[in-house]
């Protein structure tokens, strides 16, 4: 359990330093084999969505099990394993790059520029977006991904080292590819975005209690941030998107959620929170309480998987 936890906090030190690996991404490899399978069996019917992603989840979860048990007898190499695997799952590093990049066009007053960095974060339609309206979108990606790609496998790893990081990120990839609302997907997708939903539901209040503790970080008021997350968070259409960024819209003092276009698709999503919209100075912000988020995670991790050995 020391391993596991000296792999996590090196596997963040390494995605804070050098942020996503430039070559030979395991992740974007499982995407692609994932993609691959999907052709040869997809059928617009939930039973074979659930085979698929059953099969493809529980096969990365096993790889890794079984790579830990290979280094049982060797704590350094379980360490670098288990750093080397949470490294490749994180994605702290890339989230606050690009919410970075999409400021700088605005302050550049470049606003196709921004937009087309802001489909880097987002996948609604950004073609019609102002200034204000692209400040919310990256508020909201960065508030919800640092519950996915942050808080989310940095848990996974404190309970289940190699196996659950693995896993986690097989599920959530999934979920991206899948399990989005779409004729194609509405049902072949269904397990994996339910699966996405539940193994999200710890983190992402996790994400929401740390938000409203780290407040003050960013010159907001913990309490209002709770009270916002207990009061708005139930109208976001996504049970662990909610609390986030319910959360964030308290923790910044800025009004969240509006109208959100995909393709032919229109959602008007409920506001979150009672301040002003968000303005390309709450990006910033944002960042500095995602990391800090990303901090609090890490020692809960660490003090998890040291307490597991109990």
């Amino acid at each position: 359990m020391r391993a596991r936890a000296a792999g996590l906090a090196l596997g963040f030190a390494a995605d804070r330093l050098l942020g996503d690996p430039a070559r030979f991404h395991p992740v974007a490899g499982f995407g692609l084999m994932a993609r691959d399978v999907e052709r040869q069996v997809y059928r617009d019917d939930r039973t074979m969505g659930l085979a698929y992603t059953s099969v493809l989840v529980s096969g990365v979860g096993a790889a890794g099990l079984l790579a830990e048990r290979m280094t049982a007898r060797r704590p350094l190499m379980r360490t670098l394993l288990v750093a080397t695997t949470t490294w490749a799952a994180l994605g702290g590093r890339s989230l606050s790059r690009e919410a970075s990049y999409v400021r700088a066009w605005l302050d550049a007053d470049n606003l196709p520029a921004a937009r087309e960095q802001l489909t880097h974060l987002v996948g609604r339609d950004p073609s019609e977006l102002d200034e204000q309206e692209i400040a919310r979108a990256v508020v909201e990606s960065v508030a919800e991904n640092t519950s996915d790609a942050v808080v989310a496998p940095l848990l996974a790893g404190a309970f289940g080292g190699v196996a659950g990081v693995a896993a986690y990120r097989a599920a959530n990839t999934l979920d991206a590819m899948v399990g989005h609302r779409s004729a194609r997907y509405r049902n072949f997708g269904w397990a994996s975005a339910r699966l996405d939903d539940v193994l999200n539901l710890v983190p992402a209040r996790l994400s929401a209690l740390l938000a409203a503790a780290l407040a003050p970080i960013v010159g907001g008021d913990g309490a209002t941030a709770l009270r916002t997350w207990t009061r708005d968070a139930h109208r976001h259409p996504s049970p662990n998107a909610g609390p986030v960024e319910a959360a964030f819209a308290g923790a910044l003092g800025v009004q969240l959620g509006g109208t959100n276009v995909y393709g032919e698709r229109v959602e008007h999503r409920p506001t979150l929170g009672n301040g002003p919209g968000a303005l390309p100075r709450d990006i910033d912000r944002s960042v500095r309480l995602a990391d800090a988020v990303g901090l609090g995670a890490l020692a809960v991790s660490v003090v998890v998987a040291l307490g597991r050995r109990r």
